[in-house]
């Protein structure tokens, strides 16, 4: 079974829970936290996939680490998550909370690609945009690619919009060739 799959099927009720017991928002909180600790430590993400660590050992290590930080559901759901030995798609399964998370709360996911990381201020012009045409909420990502050699690709879901130097070079190439 794909990992999409099986953080589908572990996401849903996971997100079920959590607002049934009144505590969707710390347990979004805490997939957040998750994830920003899987992206900022690659050696956190190879533990958890590594096929020659023992899932006890994963489980402890998961315990310690959130323990007292973390909801009390968040860490049964990890507990449950590694005792069923699927802690190698545990990232998946976050990133999935968070997607359904964002569809029920009528959030929509935008990534803003620059060369430079956003201030303030631009974040809020691209959370403004963003809002204009989709008419929903954003929840803006941020991806720094010095290789668009300046301008933004705004990506919001399955529509790009691509205003970088390299785009437009792209397409002046395009032209000339034809």
């Amino acid at each position: 079974m794909s990992d999409e799959r099986v953080a589908a099927r572990y996401a849903k009720p996971f997100l079920a829970l959590a607002e049934e017991k009144k505590v969707l928002e710390n347990v979004k909180k805490d997939m957040d936290s998750f994830l920003s600790i899987c992206k900022e430590n690659r050696e956190f993400s190879l533990m958890l996939k590594s096929p020659i660590i023992p899932y006890f050992k994963k489980a402890n290590i998961l315990k310690k680490v959130f323990e007292g930080k973390y909801n009390d559901l968040t860490i049964q759901a990890f507990d449950l998550i590694t005792r069923k030995n699927r802690e190698n798609v545990l990232q998946s399964i976050a990133d999935e909370f968070v997607h359904l998370y964002n569809i029920k709360k009528g959030i929509t996911e935008v990534s803003v690609t620059t060369t430079f990381r956003l201030d303030a201020e631009t974040k809020r012009s691209f959370e403004k945009l963003a809002k204009d045409i989709t008419g929903k909420e954003p929840a803006i990502s941020e991806v720094v690619d010095p290789e668009i050699l300046g301008g933004y690709i705004l990506k919001l879901g399955d529509k790009q919009i691509d205003d970088s130097v390299k785009g437009q070079l792209n397409n002046l190439k395009l032209k000339f060739s034809n």
